[in-house]
């Protein structure tokens, strides 16, 4: 018997919760249609996919290789639900974007909201995560990206850069002093990253003195890092635009000033797609003012980034992080 797609569905799911009872109500199914589903696919795969305990469903190594087709049936399948949504006249339909977390709660929102105005038919799925999203696969139909898409076969626009640097509440400062110099930082209390990155590895090397073990509060989310320089808990490097908007100091722009290279992308078969064309035009138009926006500081690259790549649709690439976005 071929497999149906409802149980590649709940084999998904039971892999990402861990459970009969988590992933059915994640689907909104019963357990023992779960249950069902999970024994049929094993059955015509003729593969043991979990070992079942009381502690839930652990992944066997076949489900584990199983998983990203799986997860490809899963995205090709939203893709064409949004491709048919939009059929019609007019505008209409939904349109899946994903964006860094910075960007996707604190840039975005006025800017869909006007789109929204403007096409009231229009049905947004916004999603935030600081990974690059594969846009090949459907997992997102446009992309917010704080670095240049490498991935052939998009349409890529570059916006243009978001300068970010080191920042810090005025009564923080008033308690503790405004550094001048970056073995000043020594005395003071740092807001960064858990995990090392890329990014901050390259920033390492850049700044000597500067790693984890300088981080008071250290935390992967960058909205958890900005909402802690909101606080005043200390300094945390903060998108130029932010700061000035809510109030806060930029300390040492030498050399603490570095630029996100801000790019959309989208996969080049959603030119001819009236809610991506539109939604993609309006994400230009919002952007570009956001980044206008910006108090004319001499900018830098980020680390390990040129200062202006030319716009163009690249080679293929892996999936990464983005970070400070």
């Amino acid at each position: 018997m071929e497999p149906d797609w409802q149980w590649y569905r709940s084999f998904l799911a039971v892999l990402d919760q861990g459970s009969l009872s988590a992933a059915a109500r994640a689907l909104g199914l019963t357990q023992p249609t779960l249950g069902r589903h999970v024994d049929a696919l094993e059955a015509a795969l003729g593969l043991k996919l979990f070992v079942r305990s009381h502690d839930g469903f652990a992944p066997t190594d076949a489900a584990v290789s199983l998983r990203p087709y799986a997860a490809g049936l899963a995205d090709t399948a939203a893709a064409l639900l949004r491709a048919a949504s939009s059929h019609g006249e007019g505008v209409r339909g939904t349109v899946r974007i994903t964006a860094s977390e910075v960007v996707g709660v604190e840039v975005l929102p006025p800017i869909l909201a006007t789109l929204r105005e403007q096409q009231p038919e229009l049905s947004i799925e916004l999603v935030l995560s600081n990974e690059v999203d594969d846009l090949l696969r459907r997992e997102a139909d446009i992309a917010v990206r704080m670095t240049r898409p490498t991935q052939a076969a998009l349409v890529a626009r570059r916006i243009g850069g978001i300068e970010v640097g080191l920042h810090a509440r005025p009564d923080y400062l008033a308690r503790c002093g405004t550094p001048k110099r970056v073995a000043d930082l020594a005395r003071h209390t740092l807001i960064g990253f858990d995990r090392e990155t890329p990014w901050l590895r390259r920033l390492q090397q850049q700044l000597s003195g500067i790693g984890r073990e300088q981080f008071a509060l250290r935390a992967d989310s960058d909205l958890a890092q900005l909402a802690a320089v909101r606080a005043g808990f200390g300094l945390g490097f903060c998108q130029a635009t932010l700061a000035r908007r809510d109030g806060l100091v930029r300390v040492l722009p030498t050399p603490f000033s570095f630029t996100l290279d801000t790019w959309l992308a989208m996969h080049e078969d959603l030119r001819t797609s009236p809610r991506c064309a539109v939604t993609f035009a309006a994400l230009v138009d919002g952007l570009q003012a956001y980044i206008a926006s910006e108090p004319a500081l001499k900018r830098n690259p980020a680390p390990g980034t040129s200062p202006s790549p030319p716009p163009a649709s690249t080679r293929p690439g892996a999936r990464r992080r983005e970070t400070a976005g």
